[in-house]
């Protein structure tokens, strides 16, 4: 047994992690409540607990934090559908207010709740058996996701210094932005991100939004709508850890394939299929194609093309009826593409793992239901299309030292210089990884 805590952090964190729940009663065969339905599918019941804990009573409780500074979102999540589902321990929030300042969610406000917060996450790491690591979903926009978020990765990272910490984070978007201070929030959150996250999932809201428009026939997504898109992607991530694969997979197989170096631990995600589930049963590609669909930028969910980047390693997750010898015959074919390069240093980085469980519908339109599907998380040379626009909308804003006095208050202007250097050094590290060595 090698359990998994979620923790859900701010607005969208804890929008998602109520997504993702809703998603794993389902897979699980269980009621909103947390107890079981009658099992008709032999792999529904969750292998060994990961995701939830299981009382004497038979009732299944997650072993998740909801975690906000404020109470409307969290109260949604009580009052909801599976607010029966959640211990009232499990949902924190307090009449505070980062009011979207990277500083008052890290220094102001954060010092003196984070107590209560590793509190709540060490009763439920004592619930857990063989702890392997942590799920943190959050949002470096806002000053909870940011500021908050940061602080507990720094804290996770020193009291459980020998578990992985796997960060879902949604970056700012340069097209759409919905605060003033994004750019600040961003730069300054990249150092726990950087120090503190094992693997870090990244996705923009605005590649949802075209995922949304382009594939699912959403064209005016909400946030549910994308959250669960991700929930999705979570599910697909951790599948192999929950249920029998082949082979089953854990947080430190993931990042000993996929980061080669601690810095470089940025992950881009795709899925295939990408069509709304009414009309899954229209279906009709092989698993070679689903699989050459994870490649292209439209199936990616953050603002990136890996058409102009390099690949590092890749690991392919497939669900549903396929065979072995289909995932063979997959990445043989993704080998022989000339359009998808790899580094020279590393040409064959590829680690796959299939589940017999097929996706299940997260209780929308969005996804699920298909037969087989593949989720790709993939380390690109192509990230550094993300870092490089957010980091020049720092500039234009800092040079400027517009509202930098929000942050000054809790903290010194100094951090801004160091942390904008840690990014230019990160996109450093991109250029160079991409550089072919007979060129050199």
């Amino acid at each position: 047994m090698r359990e998994i805590i979620t923790i859900h952090v701010g607005q969208c964190g804890v929008q998602i992690g109520n997504s993702i729940w809703e998603l794993f009663c389902k897979e699980n065969n269980l009621f909103n409540d947390g107890t079981l339905q009658e099992q008709n599918e032999p792999e529904s019941v969750d292998r060994d607990n990961t995701m939830f804990y299981e009382s004497l009573e038979g009732k299944y409780t997650p072993r998740a934090v909801f975690v906000d500074l404020d109470s409307d979102i969290c109260d949604e999540v009580r009052v909801g559908e599976l607010g029966k589902l959640f211990s009232q321990e499990q949902i924190l929030n307090w009449n505070e207010n980062a009011g979207d300042v990277f500083a008052r969610g890290r220094y102001a406000v954060g010092k003196k709740l984070i107590k209560q917060c590793l509190d709540q996450i060490r009763k439920t790491a004592n619930q857990c058996c063989n702890l392997q690591g942590f799920i943190v979903t959050h949002s470096i926009s806002g000053g909870t996701g940011s500021g908050f978020g940061s602080y507990i990765l720094e804290n996770l990272s020193d009291q459980y210094s020998k578990k992985l910490n796997l960060c879902c984070t949604v970056f700012p978007s340069p097209n759409m932005a919905t605060s003033v201070v994004e750019p600040y929030n961003y730069v300054l959150s990249s150092e726990a991100l950087r120090s503190f996250s094992d693997l870090t999932l990244c996705i923009s809201n605005e590649a949802l939004y075209r995922i949304c428009n382009d594939h699912l026939g959403i064209p005016s997504p909400n946030y549910l709508n994308l959250n669960r898109i991700i929930a999705q992607l979570l599910s697909s991530v951790t599948i192999s850890m929950r249920y029998d694969g082949s082979p089953n997979t854990d947080l430190t197989a993931l990042k000993t394939n996929l980061v080669p170096y601690n810095s470089i631990h940025y992950i881009l995600p795709s899925m295939a299929p990408l069509i709304p589930s009414y009309k899954q049963h229209k279906l009709t590609k092989s698993n070679e194609e689903l699989t050459v669909d994870c490649f292209e930028r439209s199936a990616v969910m953050a603002k990136c093309d890996p058409l102009y980047g390099k690949y590092i390693a890749c690991y392919l997750q497939y669900r549903g009826q396929v065979l072995p010898k289909d995932v063979f015959s997959s990445i043989t074919t993704i080998k022989r593409s000339r359009s998808i390069q790899f580094v020279d240093w590393c040409p064959t980085g590829f680690k796959s793992s299939l589940s017999r469980c097929k996706v299940k519908e997260a209780g929308g339109e969005e996804l699920g239901g298909y037969l087989k599907s593949c989720t790709m998380l993939a380390n690109s040379t192509c990230l550094g299309e993300i870092f490089s626009p957010l980091n020049h909308k720092f500039d234009l804003l800092y040079f400027e030292r517009a509202f930098v006095h929000w942050f000054l208050d809790e903290m010194p202007e100094y951090e801004f210089g160091y942390r904008r250097e840690d990014l230019a050094y990160l996109e450093k590290d991109y250029e160079e990884i991409a550089v072919d060595n007979s060129d050199l």
